[in-house]
Formats: C-alpha cells, structure tokens, sequence
C-alpha cells in the first residue's frame, strides 16, 4: 500500500513513516524538507500519485491565531484538492482532544476548521484526536513560566506518549475509514501544575509551580473535562513517569 505522510519529517511523522516502511508499505514522507508543500501546493501531485493512504499529521509552524488558522485551512484545503484528484481512498488527520471544547484557543479554533474541511471533502476519513505529548510538556511549563515561577492551571491533563499515538495512527491508517472522530490518551491523569511539580523536580529544576484556575493554555482557561479524552477512547500503554525516567537517563 503506498502511503503518504504529510509532515513526515516531524516528531510524529518521523515515527510513522519508519514504522510503515518497516511494516511493508510504500511510504511517501512529504514535507517542505523534501519538496512537498501543503501551502504552496509544490510537489503535492507527485506525491499523492497512486496513493491509496494519506496521513496528515502537520503542524502550523505559528501557532498565533491568524497565522495558525490560515495555515491549517490553506494546507487542508490544498490537499483535500490534490487527493479528490489523485483518487487516495482515506485520509488520516491527527487533531487535538478537547479542541472542540476550548473555542476561546485560536489553535484549537484552526484544528477544529480543519476537522471541518475534512468532512466536507467527500474523501473517507478517518480524524483522531490525540491528548497532549509527554515530549511537549516541557514546552507547556516553559510556556507558564515568568522567572522563576511557573503559573499552571491545576485542571487535569491525559498526556500520551508519542510512540502511542504513532502506532494508532498507523492502525487505523491500514484500516477502513470510519468518517468519524476517535481518541487516544495517556493512562493517566494528573493535575496540570502537579504534573509540572513532578517534572521539574526530577530534573532538579528549582523553579516554583503556582496553581492558577486563571491560567491559560493556548489561550483558553481549563477545567477538568478540558484535556481529557472521552470514556470509550483509546489508552496509550506507555505511563508517564516511565518515559520520563527513561528520558531523564538518556540526557
């Protein structure tokens, strides 16, 4: 089966296109890295050509509103295109649990545009919708932080593992579409200030974690519903304290 993997060369589409390819498929790993622009549209033809599978797990290189929104309905629109043209037989989106729930973000307000676009396409689709990566959580605290104090929302937090979300994507890509939207999470939930306590702390960062119900994530504020994935999602294996014993070894 040949499949293409729209950002393919990222965090997630790196781990994709590995697995696939050691799986037996043909496999396209398409970014600007490699001649193939979802905004310009270059190398989009050539690419999807007798594709029966395409993956798209790209992400705005801005994530400010304007930028982020323009980003993901020029990519989704210029790609939609180039697949009703080439016949591709399912298209595979990677979007964000809760991002219909936080309007307020402009991120998650361009994920849900896109979401949009893809069920509009008439292309069989398949959209899933992951909980934060544990690889982003440093970014998320850096993000909170004003010297040497972290002002974190203490709402709960599901974070996943990217090697889950990689093999559930890779699932559901080799399978039928279901023209609808699935989760997956992590095993666990923590407060998100908790959360960052435990990080920093197992790094032996000294900066201070202040719990704020204020506090923004992406540009909306959280309660407990917001991040977390729904009952009868899918749950990642991989817990994270182990991954970050392993990652903290591993520096």
């Amino acid at each position: 089966m040949k499949i293409v993997v729209i950002g393919g060369s990222g965090l997630i589409g790196s781990k994709l296109v590995k697995g696939l390819r050691e799986a037996g498929h043909e496999v396209v790993a398409a970014s600007p890295k490699s001649g193939v622009n979802t905004i310009t549209g270059a190398g989009l033809t050539e690419a999807l050509a007798g594709a029966q599978v395409v993956i798209d797990v790209a992400n705005s290189p801005s994530f400010a509103d304007r930028e982020v929104l323009e980003f993901f309905e020029t990519s989704g629109r210029n790609l939609l295109a180039a697949e009703a043209t080439a016949d591709v037989k399912h298209h595979v989106a990677l979007s964000v649990v809760g991002a219909d729930r936080l309007p307020d973000s402009g991120y998650m307000r361009a994920k849900i545009a896109q979401e949009k676009l893809i069920k509009a396409s008439g292309i069989p689709y398949t959209i899933l919708r992951a909980t934060q990566f544990f690889e982003f959580i440093n970014s998320v605290i850096n993000g909170g932080t004003d010297g040497d104090v972290v002002l974190l929302s203490p709402a709960l937090i599901q974070p996943i593992a990217s090697d889950d979300v990689v093999a559930a994507l890779a699932e559901l890509a080799v399978g039928s579409p279901v023209n609808g939207t699935l989760e997956v999470g992590g095993p666990d939930s923590f407060p998100l200030d908790k959360l960052a306590s435990d990080t920093l702390a197992a790094s032996g960062d000294k900066r201070r974690v202040i719990a704020d119900v204020h506090a923004r994530y992406f540009g909306a504020e959280l309660n407990d519903s917001s991040l977390v994935s729904a009952a009868n999602a899918r749950i990642g294996s991989i817990r994270y304290q182990d991954w970050l014993r392993r990652s903290l070894a591993q520096r």
